[in-house]
């Protein structure tokens, strides 16, 4: 996309995709909470500095691929291809209603620019590694990355490992993963459930190439993307630290939130404290 925005400018959008998120949820009555608040300053990351796309031009032949393996969380990808320019702004407000092209998980057909269908967790990487191989392998393209975000949950999937073997085997160095690293699922947190760690080393393990960012520190995720686009013998995976619910206090570290929508009552807390977390963003950069 062109037209780079500032670090002050980008981590404001990220609070605009957050209170879009709360409108969103809070006229559904339904949908996810947590894991999409703590992925907004990714997701602004990628629209407005990351992803070589083009609103206009949805399937444009030298776009960057973006899989949302984590499907629920699409509430998050909504606010920011909106706020980016490829629906208006008054669609969020059709998200789960019936015939919305916005549904509770995202639907390839329905929406231009979403690249793939996603609900059931772990096919993510399967998809995101197909696409990447075959930019590498059929089409013979090097300057086209396919990226794909996935929940730390989901990783209970065997065929994550699957794709992690498959991508290091062909030393897919065009494929790029970032991992929400919020620490809880529907049943609770991560570690409890069932333990992940050490996750970097398990994939180093399958041969890729892994950083651990900050997942609220929009330079930092900037970085790690242009560190792993400059990797050229293996996959790379970012392991992003998030806070679920980042932003709004009663919802922060709730595993409970995890599959929540708030109510009128919470909704109107919930934007309350996003205008405050806005107007200390812009004043710290005053």
């Amino acid at each position: 996309m062109s037209g780079k925005q500032s670090i002050t400018q980008l981590n404001q959008k990220a609070v605009e995709i957050r209170r879009s998120i709360i409108k969103m949820l809070e006229e559904a009555g339904s949908g996810h909470s947590a894991g999409p608040l703590g992925l907004a300053d990714i997701f602004a990351a990628l629209y407005f500095d990351i992803l070589k796309h083009d609103p206009k031009k949805p399937e444009w032949d030298e776009r960057d691929m973006l899989v949302l393996s984590n499907g629920h969380t699409v509430p998050v990808r909504y606010a920011a291809m909106a706020h980016a320019g490829y629906f208006d702004l008054a669609e969020l407000q059709t998200l789960r209603k019936f015939g919305s092209r916005l549904q509770g998980h995202p639907e390839r057909t329905k929406l231009p620019g979403m690249e793939t269908t996603s609900g059931p967790l772990g096919s993510g990487l399967s998809q995101a590694a197909g696409m990447a191989y075959s930019l590498k392998f059929i089409d013979q393209i090097d300057q086209r990355w396919a990226y794909v975000v996935m929940g730390d949950g989901e990783l209970n999937e065997g065929n994550i490992w699957e794709a992690a073997m498959f991508a290091g085997k062909y030393k897919l160095h065009n494929l790029i993963g970032i991992i929400d690293r919020n620490n809880i699922q529907i049943d609770g947190n991560t570690e409890d459930v069932m333990p992940l760690e050490n996750l970097r080393g398990k994939w180093e393990s399958f041969g890729w190439h892994v950083q651990e960012i900050d997942g609220h520190n929009i330079e930092s995720i900037i970085d790690a993307c242009s560190m792993a686009r400059a990797i050229v013998e293996k996959p790379s995976v970012i392991i992003a630290h998030t806070i679920p619910g980042k932003g709004v206090d009663f919802m922060e570290y709730d595993y409970h939130w995890h599959g929540a929508p708030p109510n009128s009552a919470q909704a109107k807390q919930a934007l309350h404290e996003l205008r405050t977390m806005k107007g200390k963003v812009r004043g710290e950069h005053e």
